[in-house]
């Protein structure tokens, strides 16, 4: 019962302390309405045909997704998604006014290339690809107008239906074409619809269509439509070249979802779209990068199904798609590729330079070029300095100059350290909490993340005041006036202030453009000092009203600072589902220390500001203890908890390795098991023991003691293999499989090799691909002396140097596996050219199909068998 036994300036302490929690719990339940889209009505499919409709919209998600088996490459269901998509656009043409001109085509890309991705060097050779494409037109324009493009992908990864990635971007386009034309607008500028059909194999079709296209030059200006989840915010996380696309977006978009601070990260994000070919590698056109953020558990996965769809985000996005079109489409900067290159850049800045822009819950943006934030996000630092001379004139008997900058210093120091230690308090228990529970226990569990670490940084934020008060009040000080200054709220205001401050600076003078979080907290901060001082006029320094007021003046700042933060921390917990499996013994710990580090650094955004003037009533050592005791309790019910669930699966990925040598000799075969999370194969085998029995790998598997799958021997996933690290190899029989194929790949000289009077000689080859039936990608690994081969114009990419091993050049070719590849390499010595050749089939044999029906439910198992097979010429 001491526990209880508080004092008036604790229960005082705990009363505000519920009142902020009760204010935070509303700010949360609003954001949460806001990322779930619950304040957007989808309209049905009978609405008018002036609007767009998400109903008739999620028809089509539900053709391409459920209807048809299957958008991968080397499947039926790809050419069948084609055929739907032209069949569609067909019949909006044949509705078309007379006022509008509208063509329908369809082309088969083919080409070939070197590119960077996720830091690994890879040439991509590819062919037949089909890419649809509608233009409508006015009746007056000329096939050389400027036009803007809207661009989606058709194709879906291996083993997913793809109703979010990207079935719903398809969809989205189909829904704006048919809109454009039964509203009887005729758009001052032509529109281009592409529906490209290879995306998921590295940006193929948006590739062929920037190559190939005669169009190409008349682009002036893009939207490409993404999915990395199943709806909820439609962010914009790439725009530009330059700032005119998002200035554009900030006045067009009916529900803004935008913020420049996303494209800050996206380089680091491991992943790409076709926004790189169009505004990048192959042109320099406007654009933006649109992409669903939320349900990215179910991401690239069989999960990804129509029911999913988070209802609202297809009306959202819908309408905010013909308000973009309709303004880049009126804009009077929309050039063709010759007028952009001849533009004087000096007099068109927001063509070169990026701009800070953030949309508020989805209600409006709020938009600024660089050159103006070059002022703005550096008047806070200039403040921040300035302040203790403000205080100095106002009174310099009462506050001097030295001690007062010192008040300032030791605020400052003390904010940061808060800050610092409201992160380093989570991940400590992160750490701790692995002694006793299962890695990501909060993975299916999204509340538990912040109910375990939200309250300890929390503590965090705290302990440096507490320290600091139980420090003075020990010791006591020697002038009444430094005493004065340095206990004062004042000085911690200003130090805290000083901290975001030069966040905001530092983050500017980065290059970077998404300093406006901290730079919003430090104007809100301002305007409930100001609240602060006239309630303390009024109402005196120890009434609870006056921090309240101050915290009142800055709900809108942390309203917006607990959307941010929700974004941040949900697509964060969503995506550790598939950030890749490191090696133990960090592995083990990756994926919780990094929430529980995004989790802090969001906790101090979000409550960082309040401390300050706070932390009077906050810093106790009665609620210190009392958020201590709920992160115990919070920890332990953890424990108790699965990670996985169906609404959150576990990613597996169960290869059928086949060894091949002659074109039809089965050498081995093996199954290669890998797992792309902290929880590793032990973890599986324990909850599926059925799995464990059938690959023989017994109560006692140990990953110490397992065999493991060389890196070679996921070759057909190069470079996603990369984030395949953990994994074993488990034994297989391959004695049927000569019995479904044929003939297996088989790589041989073509003709005679040809020797140039250099020394250099020319090999050529001859790839045939057999008789498998739904082939994805075949990869090649060319190691020794390679000088010229005849993809990529004859220019091997940047070699791989595995450790250990010599370089090595790695090929991805894709497209008509029943045709054969005729190629050559070049070797600029006589030492001979190593080939290794990965087939990657996306059929399995019954077997195969038996042990993925073993796994729970809670998991989605990725199963494909691959060919591997070795060369030397």
């Amino acid at each position: 019962m001491a526990f209880w036994r508080l004092s008036s300036g604790d229960a005082s302490g705990f009363k505000f302390l519920f009142s902020i929690a009760s204010l935070y719990a509303l700010m949360v339940a609003i954001a949460y309405c806001v990322l779930h889209m619950k304040h957007i009505s989808p309209l049905p499919f009978d609405a008018p045909l002036d609007r767009f409709s998400e109903a008739r919209a999620v028809e089509h998600i539900r053709v391409l997704a459920d209807e048809i088996d299957g958008r991968q490459e080397g499947r039926p269901g790809l050419r069948e998604a084609a055929t739907y998509i032209k069949s569609q656009l067909e019949m909006v043409k044949e509705r078309a006014g007379s006022n509008l001109r509208v063509e329908v085509e369809e082309t088969q890309v083919d080409g070939s290339f070197s590119m960077m991705f996720l830091g690994h060097n890879i040439s991509l050779g590819y062919r037949n690809h089909s890419n649809i494409l509608m233009r409508i037109s006015s009746m007056h324009s000329l096939d050389t107008d400027a036009s803007v493009l809207m661009n989606a992908h058709f194709d879906s990864p291996v083993n997913s239906p793809g109703a979010g990635d990207c079935a719903s971007c398809v969809a989205s386009l189909l829904e704006v074409a048919r809109l454009v034309v039964d509203s009887g607008w005729a758009p001052p500028q032509p529109i281009i619809f592409l529906f490209n059909g290879a995306e998921e194999l590295f940006m193929l079709g948006s590739h062929g269509f920037m190559t190939q296209h005669k169009l190409k030059d008349t682009i002036g200006a893009f939207v490409n439509v993404e999915a990395s989840g199943t709806g909820g915010i439609d962010l914009v996380c790439q725009s530009g070249p330059g700032s005119w696309p998002s200035n554009v977006y900030s006045q067009a978009a009916t529900h803004p979802m935008a913020q420049s601070s996303a494209q800050d990260v996206f380089p680091v994000i491991p992943g790409d779209t076709d926004y790189r070919m169009f505004a990048e590698d192959y042109g320099d056109i406007p654009g933006l990068d649109i992409i669903f953020l939320r349900g990215g558990y179910y991401y690239h996965t069989s999960f990804d199904t129509v029911d999913r769809i988070l209802p609202g985000s297809m009306q959202a996005r819908g309408e905010n798609l013909i308000s973009i079109l309709k303004a880049f489409t009126s804009s009077s900067k929309l050039k063709v590729a010759s007028e952009r290159k001849s533009l004087d850049m000096d007099a068109n800045r927001d063509m070169v330079e990026r701009a800070v822009f953030f949309d508020y819950l989805t209600l409006f943006m709020v938009y600024y070029p660089r050159r103006v934030a070059m002022v703005l996000h550096n008047i806070p630092a200039a403040l921040f300095f300035l302040a203790p001379f403000f205080l100095y004139m106002r009174d310099p008997g009462i506050h001097p100059l030295l001690p007062v900058f010192w008040a300032f210093l030791k605020g400052f120091i003390q904010h940061t350290a808060g800050i610092l230690l409201g992160v380093i308090f989570p991940v400590l228990f992160s750490v701790v909490r692995l002694f006793f529970a299962y890695p990501m226990s909060w993975f299916a569990h999204l509340y538990l993340a912040f109910l375990m670490f939200i309250p300890c940084s929390f503590f965090g934020l705290l302990l440096p005041r507490t320290i600091y008060d139980r420090v003075s009040h020990c010791q006591g000080v020697s002038s009444k006036k430094i005493m004065k200054v340095e206990t004062s709220d004042e000085a911690r205001f200003w130090g805290a202030f000083g901290l975001y401050a030069f966040v905001t600076s530092a983050y500017f003078f980065a290059g970077l453009n998404g300093g406006f979080m901290t730079f919003v907290i430090c104007i809100s901060m301002l305007l409930g000092w100001i609240a602060f001082y006239v309630s303390v006029k009024s109402y005196g320094h120890d009434s609870i009203k006056s921090p309240m007021f101050y915290v009142i003046a800055l709900v809108p700042c942390l309203l917006y600072s607990v959307y941010f933060s929700g974004i941040l921390a949900l697509l964060l917990i969503e995506k550790t589902g598939m950030m890749g499996a490191v090696p133990p013994p960090y592995g083990f710990y990756l994926a919780d220390v990094a929430v529980a580090a995004v989790t802090g650094i969001v906790t101090g955004l979000c409550v960082g500001p309040i401390i300050p003037i706070c932390g009077r009533w906050l810093a106790k050592a009665s609620i210190l203890k009392f958020l201590l005791h709920f992160t115990v309790v919070m920890l332990a019910v953890s424990s108790q908890l699965f990670p996985y669930s169906k609404d959150a699966p576990k990613r597996v990925i169960l290869q059928h390795t086949f060894f091949s040598a002659g074109g039809n000799e089965i050498t081995g075969s093996s199954y290669d098991l890998a797992v792309i999370d902290s929880n590793s194969m032990e973890f599986v085998f324990k909850h599926a023991p059925e799995v464990a029995e059938k690959l023989h790998a017994g109560p006692s598997f140990s990953l110490g003691n397992a065999e493991v799958s060389p890196q070679e021997a996921w070759l057909a996933l190069f470079p996603i293999s990369c984030v395949v690290t953990t994994n074993g190899r488990f034994p297989a029989k391959a004695n049927k499989i000569l019995e479904r194929y044929s003939q297996l790949p088989h790589l041989k000289t073509h003709k005679p090799p040809t020797t140039f009077d250099n020394g250099t000689r020319r090999v050529h080859l001859e790839l045939s691909l057999g008789s498998l039936e739904e082939i994805w990608v075949s990869v090649l690994n060319v190691t020794g002396p390679l000088s010229r081969w005849s993809f990529a114009d004859g220019k091997p990419p940047a070699p791989e140097l595995p450790s250990g091993g010599p370089p090595s050049y790695i090929l991805r070719l894709s497209g008509n596996s029943s045709e054969k590849w005729i190629f050559w390499l070049e070797a600029n010595s006589k030492e001979e050219l190593r080939v290794d050749l990965a087939v990657l089939d996306q059929r399995v044999d019954e077997e195969t199909r038996h042990l993925k029906s073993l796994f729970p439910g809670w998991s989605d198992v990725i199963a494909y068998s691959s060919f591997l097979s070795t060369y030397s010429f």
